[in-house]
């Protein structure tokens, strides 16, 4: 009976070891991956906050009161170092793209078939950016354009006033989510312009034009292109080309590989000695809306 009790006390001890080894190996691990998440995050914080240096940096180049410091938001890349991080930062003048509230019909259906978009359903998409911006005339004509969008299955109609923001351009009748994606970067509702400005416009901006064409758009970017790394000698270059409302994308990238980006739209008030004066109309963070 002694032996079989000693028997039983040793196996019980043996089971007690294993469970307590198990126990602290699970301790372990747990321990192991709360380390790895807060390095993770706080890479990733030190990253957000170089890329938010970056979007700083830029609103100050671009009104700097010496002009040889000056950037041009034509779309360019100026990279810099911040501590141990890498900055890319570029700049576009909202002057350049299409502006969904002030675009003539022509220049909406052009960027839409230089979307991809054949030339029909071009025609008939800009129709309705156009209805949903424009006050109805009568109630009569703001009846029939909620009654398309009622047909089309949407609980809502046409605003029949000006976009509020980027995003409800999503909500218009023909839209959808893929060519939304593909367009947001080339549309604003912050230029008041009627057509791009070529001097600033990206290549379906430019596409968008009356009277051009993909391949005339590719040879203006080819000159403008040229004729950049042609200034990089003279910084007073091509400085008429900012404008006072820009978007800014900014990138960091820490020593680890570590990747944050930020993009603001940003519209200057005007410098001031000892600040610089803007206001952020626009904020995201990643490259996805």
């Amino acid at each position: 009976m002694k032996k079989t009790q000693r028997g039983v006390a040793l196996l019980l001890v043996m089971w007690a070891c294993t469970l307590l080894a198990i126990l602290l190996g699970g301790y372990a691990a747990l321990a192991h991956t709360e380390g790895l998440q807060a390095t993770y995050q706080f890479q990733q914080t030190r990253a957000h906050y170089a890329a938010e240096a970056g979007l700083m940096r830029a609103i100050y180049a671009l009104q700097a009161p010496n002009m040889a410091d000056r950037w041009m938001a034509d779309g360019r890349m100026y990279p810099f170092a911040f501590e141990d991080s890498k900055v890319a930062v570029s700049i576009i003048s909202e002057s350049g793209k299409v502006d969904i509230n002030a675009a003539t019909p022509d220049v909406i259906t052009n960027l839409f078939v230089a979307a991809g978009v054949d030339q029909n359903h071009a025609a008939q998409l800009a129709q309705s950016v156009v209805d949903w911006r424009s006050f109805a005339v009568s109630p009569q004509q703001a009846s029939q354009r909620k009654a398309a969008y009622i047909a089309a299955g949407r609980d809502y109609g046409p605003r029949n006033g000006p976009f509020a923001s980027l995003d409800e351009l999503q909500m218009v009748l023909g839209m959808n989510p893929a060519l939304y994606e593909a367009l947001s970067p080339y549309v604003t509702i912050w230029s008041g312009r009627t057509s791009p400005d070529p001097a600033t416009a990206p290549l379906l901006d430019l596409a968008a034009l009356p009277g051009m064409n993909m391949q005339q758009a590719q040879a203006m970017i080819a000159n403008r292109t040229a004729a950049a790394a042609a200034a990089a000698a003279n910084p007073l270059a091509g400085l008429s080309n900012n404008g006072i409302t820009d978007s800014i994308r900014s990138e960091a990238v820490l020593a680890d590989g570590t990747r944050a980006v930020l993009r603001a739209t940003v519209r200057l008030q005007g410098y001031r000695p000892g600040s610089q004066s803007f206001a952020v109309l626009r904020w995201q963070e990643g490259d996805g809306e």
